[in-house]
């Protein structure tokens, strides 16, 4: 997973042909838990390309997005965002890899 440095390659990256973006931050409590399931998720789902969004860091692309709970999750096909999985509850496993599957079809 690649983390995000600047607003300009946050930008280009929505402009791909399938984009991962993984809203999180250091003090959040329900990021360190997902994290060690991700490396896993990212290899079953190697059709998109994940990117960590440090919330505190892209604090106006957060509300221009709504997220208002992390972690959370945005797919982003050729500049649109394609799905989403915002909410303040922890995330499992099985909802990300859920979110992810639906998302491959659209």
């Amino acid at each position: 997973m690649i983390a995000i440095q600047t607003q300009e390659q946050l930008q280009e990256i929505k402009q791909g042909d399938g984009a991962v973006l993984y809203f999180t931050a250091g003090w959040c409590p329900d990021c360190v838990v997902i994290e060690p399931v991700l490396p896993e998720l990212e290899e079953k789902h190697n059709h998109f390309q994940f990117f960590k969004v440090d919330r505190d860091s892209f604090i106006e692309e957060c509300q221009e997005n709504d997220i208002f709970g992390i972690p959370s999750f945005l797919v982003f096909k050729n500049g649109k965002e394609v799905h989403r999985f915002v909410s303040k509850s922890r995330k499992s496993k099985e909802e990300i890899d859920q979110f992810l599957t639906e998302a491959a079809d659209r």
